[in-house]
């Protein structure tokens, strides 16, 4: 190696490198492995971990929006179907209602109804009666004036005359026919 070394000065070999350039070399890439480890690699952590925190937190930050948009979805959905629901309770109450009240007034109309076709009926009945009544009287005059010019006697007696009447609507009321004389 010694004359290797000698050999040195003369000429230099490409492939073996020179010692000085390798300290130099060796002490230089030293400084900038400290250098590096000491400043850089800290503050490139550094900087990556705030990242990886950023990128983690905005992803944490964004399911949790989702998470909430989720809830306030199935909220919504909630409250929609809730609406419905009472919706369709008021509207069956409302046609129950209308029901009822249509059912009342078709029962006030026929108890109307009826009330007024009980009072015609009524009405009818008294004014029959008083009809029967006159035309009883009236039939009773002229019976009696005919009897008494068959008779021959005059009927003029108040008492005579009341008996007469009586006694012969007594008996056009037994000859009467069964159906009470309506035609």
């Amino acid at each position: 190696m010694v004359t290797f070394l000698a050999a040195e000065g003369s000429e230099h070999n490409p492939v073996i490198p020179i010692w000085q350039e390798l300290l130099i070399g060796s002490i230089a890439f030293a400084v900038l492995v400290f250098i590096l480890g000491k400043y850089v690699w800290p503050r490139m952590e550094e900087t990556f971990r705030a990242r990886v925190d950023a990128i983690e937190g905005g992803i944490q930050r964004a399911e949790n929006a989702q998470r909430e948009a989720a809830a306030l979805l199935e909220q919504y959905k909630q409250q929609l179907a809730e609406a419905r629901t009472e919706a369709a309770r008021i509207r069956d109450e409302a046609r129950a209602d209308a029901a009822g009240i249509r059912e009342e007034a078709a029962s006030r109309a026929r108890e109307e109804s009826d009330r007024i076709i009980q009072a015609g009926r009524d009405a009818l009945a008294a004014e029959r009666g008083s009809i029967v009544r006159e035309l009883r009287a009236e039939i009773g005059d002229l019976a009696v004036d005919l009897a008494g010019r068959i008779v021959g006697e005059s009927l003029a007696d108040e008492a005579r005359r009341r008996n007469t009447v009586e006694r012969f609507l007594a008996e056009i009321g037994d000859a009467a026919p069964a159906g009470g004389g309506k035609r």
